[in-house]
């Protein structure tokens, strides 16, 4: 008979951390072959819904040459990517902004943050990251591995004019039916 102590049963029902969820997307993107069974569109952008690790949200998306995301959030969840072939470019704000209740917010100077992520490169962030992720190769796909934690409750997402951020709408899962 097995007995299991109350740590063991908690630490099984723990949740993800930004580190392990970074490990997580690091290991899936350097497994050739399910990279490679990505169906990629050269019009939009495609992506496979993972089992991730602690009940988190993971993907496997694929980027045609040009494509991005736009500005956004994940809200409540932390997340990490890791770009699992070609190259991808991460803007982010390195600013904490109010999580709700506002509309539009003029930045300061020095917020912004510009990454080149080529593959085998990523990054974890944590609660109301804002960024944007963006194929910038003119003939290149890209694709990358993705997780968050919880899964994702909402997503904001934003337009930019030079210092103005405007929240433009709040996406939930039922708009990604």
């Amino acid at each position: 008979m097995s007995v299991s102590s109350p740590a063991s049963a908690s630490a099984a029902t723990a949740a993800p951390t930004q580190a392990e969820l970074l490990d997580f997307v690091r290991r899936t993107a350097a497994d050739a072959e399910l990279i490679a069974s990505l169906p990629l569109d050269p019009e939009g952008r495609t992506w496979v819904r993972l089992a991730g690790p602690g009940g988190s949200e993971a993907w496997l998306i694929g980027w045609p040459p040009g494509t991005g995301t736009g500005w956004h959030d994940h809200a409540e969840s932390v997340g990490a990517f890791v770009t699992a072939a070609g190259e991808l470019t991460e803007n982010a704000l390195a600013a904490r902004l109010p999580t709700d209740g506002w509309k539009i917010l003029e930045l300061t100077d020095g917020v912004d943050r510009k990454r080149r992520l080529p593959t085998g490169k990523g990054r974890a962030f944590g609660r109301h990251h804002v960024h944007e992720v963006l194929n910038e190769s003119p003939d290149r796909q890209a694709v990358s591995v993705h997780a968050y934690y919880p899964p994702l409750p909402r997503i904001r997402r934003y337009s930019r004019d030079g210092r103005t951020l405007r929240l433009e709408q709040v996406e939930r899962p039922e708009d990604w039916q």
